[in-house]
């Protein structure tokens, strides 16, 4: 759901997708070929917010912010199930793991990998290609050209989600027993298998 607030209306460009069971409040601006999965909240209610292209913001993520605070997740951050960014600053190209916490004016800068479950302090910030983890977070190594291609490869398919959602996601009833013409898994890998080729 897009919720305004106060005056300001989100701002969604039309080849993103925001789920319907998302909520997006107020001064929000999503740019190009971002995914929203359903149950994240993302309120700009106190502050700003600014999705740009090609991020994802996957399924229960808080994005929020203390009052005047303008949260950005710069190009292709790809925000992992269940994260909280609360007042930061996600750079190009960085993921931002499964559960993990990211706290007010935090300055992650781009290509970091944040762990899973990782807790990242208020006021820190995080040099480019830093591997962080723990709680508290910690720095353990720097990333190399491989791990930021997986990285790369992995968020490219969820910026091709928002065109396959746009075009076959749709509310039904589900079936009481499996039909003899279901797909097979290897359909919905295709879309894998052609960024992989990229």
């Amino acid at each position: 759901m897009i919720y305004e607030f106060k005056g300001f209306k989100p701002v969604v460009h039309e080849s993103s997708f925001v789920h319907p069971l998302a909520a997006v409040t107020g001064n929000v601006i999503i740019g190009r070929d971002v995914y929203i999965g359903p149950g994240a909240a993302i309120r700009g209610d106190w502050g700003g917010i600014v999705i740009e292209d090609g991020c994802n913001v996957q399924e229960n993520c808080t994005v929020h912010m203390f009052p005047g605070v303008t949260v950005r997740l710069h190009e292709g951050a790809h925000i992992g199930h269940g994260a909280i960014i609360h007042g930061a600053e996600i750079g190009r190209n960085c993921l931002v793991g499964m559960n993990a916490v990211v706290m007010d004016n935090v300055v992650i800068e781009e290509e970091c990998i944040i762990g899973a479950l990782c807790f990242v302090k208020a006021d820190s910030r995080i040099p480019r290609r830093s591997l962080v983890v723990g709680n508290p977070g910690k720095i353990i190594k720097q990333i190399s050209d491989d791990m930021i291609a997986w990285k790369t490869k992995g968020t490219q398919l969820y910026q091709a989600l928002p065109k396959m959602c746009h075009d076959s996601l749709k509310p039904c009833e589900a079936l009481r027993e499996l039909p003899d013409n279901r797909p097979t898994q290897d359909k919905l890998l295709e879309a894998w298998d052609e960024i992989k080729g990229k």
